[in-house]
């Protein structure tokens, strides 16, 4: 089959798209065999291509994380059946014709969601979610700060902030991000330059309740100048780069909280964590307020031109590749 093979950890000038890799076969009772119509990008596969994730696949390997597409074989457990729409998270092994998933992280898409959208969907809700119910206990009425509200993950927490009733100030770094995530609802949008001006000037000088943060980076420490009393700043990943330090001396003066979100690790040992998550997520996702923004979708032969794009963060929303050759790219 078709796939996306990393020999060599040197980025994304380094993958190389072959038809030789053998087609994935079934090796347990619940995992199910998918034919894979788009695949989601993320953050996580340009790290990893360059041998900078906390794990290090084995070479050579598929890379690909986030899939959508059809069931064509079960396993003896699975809760699906041949022919389901499914969309689902693996370790590795998205970007490929064929991949195999595991059951309680291959999830059923209502039709009226198509695959390139479903593709971009289980990661960014999945991690989300969790951050904003589980880790941030955030409360309708809240007010939300979310840090590139207009790149995937950021563009989801703002979609499950305002479903769960919050306020949500969206910051981004242009003002095309601006106009996209206006578009989305944020009720008020910041520019990251001066974003804590922006906070004491909207909240009259009592600060947000949560941040939400993907970034990490120089901007940290006024996330946390800009937490209202109570106030909780989420840690969802570094895409700055730049992993920031806390001096917790700071967290004493207005009772505030930095919390780690590491939804992959709480999924660990945890069968039905995911298929909780995605029960509560999906009448949401079925009457289409949990809908991804894909800023393109590319061959899968254009692969090294995604990861590349993702690097840059000029993307607004999703980077999803088509396997399916029935499916449309966006022109190159």
């Amino acid at each position: 089959m078709r796939a996306v093979t990393v020999t060599r950890l040197d980025g994304p000038s380094a993958l190389e798209v072959t038809d030789t890799v053998p087609r994935p076969t079934i090796n347990a009772d619940d995992e199910v065999l998918v034919r894979v119509h788009a695949a989601g990008v993320t953050f996580p596969e340009v790290l990893i291509s360059r041998g900078e994730y906390q794990s290090r696949p084995e070479l050579p390997f598929t890379l690909g994380a986030e899939f959508a597409g059809e069931v064509v074989e079960v396993g003896r457990a699975s809760r699906l059946a041949v022919g389901d729409r499914v969309a689902g998270i693996g370790p590795t092994g998205a970007f490929a014709e064929y991949v195999v998933g595991v059951d309680e992280r291959t999830l059923p898409m209502p039709n009226s969601v198509d695959f390139v959208h479903a593709a971009a969907m289980p990661m960014n809700l999945l991690t989300a979610d969790f951050a904003l119910h589980e880790r941030g206990r955030l409360q309708s009425g809240e007010t939300v700060l979310v840090h590139g509200a207009a790149g995937g993950l950021g563009y989801a927490s703002m979609q499950i902030a305002l479903a769960m009733g919050a306020r949500v100030i969206a910051v981004v770094s242009s003002a095309a991000k601006a106009e996209t995530v206006r578009a989305a609802g944020a009720h008020e949008v910041l520019f990251a330059s001066d974003f804590l001006e922006g906070v004491i000037e909207l909240t009259g000088g009592r600060g947000v309740d949560v941040v939400v943060d993907p970034v990490g980076g120089d901007r940290f420490t006024d996330s946390l100048r800009a937490l209202a009393k109570y106030g909780r700043v989420l840690v969802l990943g570094f895409a700055g780069r730049s992993i920031p330090t806390v001096k917790v001396n700071r967290l004493l003066l207005n009772n505030i909280s930095v919390v780690g979100v590491g939804w992959g690790a709480a999924t660990r040992g945890d069968k039905r964590m995911v298929i909780n998550q995605w029960n509560r997520l999906f009448p949401s996702i079925e009457a289409g307020l949990l809908t991804p923004r894909i800023d393109r979708t590319l061959a899968l032969d254009r692969v090294q031109e995604a990861l590349e794009l993702i690097d840059s963060r000029a993307v607004q929303g999703k980077v999803v590749l088509t396997v399916d050759p029935q499916l449309v790219a966006s022109p190159a």
